[in-house]
């Protein structure tokens, strides 16, 4: 028995305190480096999903790692007039609200429409866009060019929009509602559906770009755009940009930036008055155009694959990161929790069980947003990386918690009375005989857990972390290429998963060795 307390892979335990050291280290600078960055004036932030949102705010096709749009445009000339510094925030589309009623940035700028449904829950600013709903079509499918001429068929639109709410009251319409434009304008061009009822902006920069696509009759309704603000507060801060928008219309300033974008609409002509016609070239659209007509052949994709290495590198560390981190908290709190289920006193099993039945009756997803969005109400507000580590090492705990009870449950009972005969403490036989024999039963297990953990990861990209997800979307997004990005981080998450199941392999064999001295 004593062979067994000796054979404990040291190793092992070593490396577990390695990775939770790491863990509090990345905290510990998070820390320090939030505190440092409180001490400087602070810019004032505003938020856009940049992730697939042409012509609004997106990543240049030309570089990637520069962000572009008319709507980025109007925030810069926004900055000079209204005399401030302001600093881009990323975060996905369903998040930004959340994001702007936690306080992570101070205004929100993403096409989102004046309406009252949203006014109830934030404050807007003076209209900065007007525009209407447009219908696109195939060139060689339906010519539906008004709201009547989509009954019977399966039009698609934007989530949360004002056109989904125009085409929620026709019920002879089959309603396709998407997340993302490039979704609906790939299925529109496939024949998944037979129209897009959508923004002009959009229905222009998807629509018009596309051969095979057409934006046709005329436009239908009154969309506005407004700048989001958490509501009931900020009221200086919205009176100011009130006050920079209304001299960007009076010296044209935001006319030239909608005239560079070729997105200067009759309707903003009728709301600034402003029926001047200004020599300026439309150079972001035709840049724009260009770059889209010059991606096609071989040689060009495989140099934008290259150039793709070092953005997809970058996100496939910060994966890895908040996998591992994640993974060691999950490994030690589900130790935990199955110890307390076999030998915890009364209390702690009922909690015990009951945390483990809780969280794998709950979605992820929920998790997430409930530990970043929900806990600041609580006064805990854990930065974009800490809620991500802990509401996947939280979540998977759970789950790692049944295996370590299965493993703990197969060893065999006379283990532990052998142990207990040769004047071992519970605590002992446990820490010597008991568990190190179950850490080998459910290594393979483990294994399989990480790597799970380690593709589960990609729900952190709504709380406004970059991962390969993430960026999977945006490239693919911006370039209409899903097959060859998409193989490409597919690759990525293989490449990240395949060391750790060699090392559990290796560690598998260790153990697995009989516990004899050699001769």
């Amino acid at each position: 028995m004593k062979q067994n307390a000796q054979h404990c892979p040291p190793r092992l335990w070593g490396l577990f305190l390695r990775c939770v050291c790491l863990l509090l280290a990345v905290s510990w600078l998070g820390a320090g480096a939030h505190v440092a960055h409180a001490q400087e004036e602070k810019p004032i932030r505003w938020a856009a999903d940049a992730s697939s949102d042409v012509p609004y705010t997106f990543h240049d096709l030309k570089d990637q790692d520069k962000l572009t749009g008319f709507e980025y445009d109007l925030m810069q000339e926004l900055g000079k007039h209204m005399g401030a510094p302001l600093q881009f925030v990323q975060n996905d589309w369903d998040g930004l609200i959340p994001g702007l009623q936690r306080g992570l940035y101070e205004m929100v700028i993403c096409g989102i429409e004046m309406t009252d449904e949203h006014a109830e829950g934030i404050d807007f600013s003076n209209p900065y866009y007007i525009t209407s709903e447009r219908i696109v079509v195939r060139r060689n499918g339906p010519q539906l060019k008004n709201l009547a001429d989509l009954n019977g068929h399966a039009i698609g639109t934007i989530k949360d929009t004002q056109a989904e709410r125009i085409l929620t009251e026709n019920a002879k319409v089959q309603l396709r509602t998407y997340d993302e434009e490039t979704d609906a304008f790939m299925d529109l061009a496939n024949g998944r559906t037979d129209a897009i009822l959508i923004d002009g902006p959009i229905a222009k920069y998807y629509g018009d770009t596309n051969p095979a696509l057409q934006v046709v009759g005329e436009p239908i309704g009154r969309v506005e755009y407004g700048i989001a603000f958490a509501k009931g507060q900020n009221v200086a801060l919205r009176a100011k940009v009130n006050a920079a928008l209304a001299t960007m219309q009076h010296d044209g300033t935001l006319h030239r930036v909608l005239l560079r974008w070729d997105l200067w609409t009759p309707e903003m002509a009728q709301f600034t008055n402003d029926h001047t016609t200004l020599n300026v070239t439309p150079a972001a659209w035709n840049a724009y155009v260009a770059e889209l007509e010059g991606k096609g052949g071989w040689r060009i994709k495989l140099d934008r694959y290259v150039g793709f290495l070092p953005q997809l590198a970058k996100a496939a560390w910060l994966t890895l990161l908040v996998s591992l981190c994640a993974m060691v908290l999950a490994v030690g709190a589900g130790l935990a929790l199955a110890l307390l289920r076999l030998y915890g006193p009364t209390p702690l099993r009922w909690l015990a069980t009951t945390y483990v039945e809780v969280v794998r009756g709950t979605p992820l997803l929920i998790q997430v947003l409930f530990i970043f969005y929900g806990l600041p109400e609580f006064g805990i507000s854990l930065t974009p990386f800490l809620a991500g580590v802990v509401s996947l090492g939280m979540n998977y705990a759970a789950y790692e918690a049944e295996n370590y009870r299965a493993g703990l449950q197969s060893v065999a009972h006379g283990q532990m009375e052998a142990a207990l005969a040769l004047n071992m403490t519970h605590a002992q036989a446990l820490r010597y005989v008991v568990v190190p024999q179950a850490f080998r039963l459910v290594m393979p297990v483990m294994t399989n857990d990480f790597i799970s953990l380690l593709k589960d990861s990609s729900l952190v990209s709504v709380i406004t972390l970059t991962e390969l997800t993430q960026t999977y979307i945006r490239l693919s997004s911006s370039y209409f290429d899903y097959f060859g990005t998409g193989l490409m981080v597919g690759a990525a998450y293989l490449l990240l998963g395949l060391p750790f199941v060699r090392l559990a392999r290796m560690a598998e064999k260790k153990l697995a060795q009989p516990h004899m001295r050699r001769r």
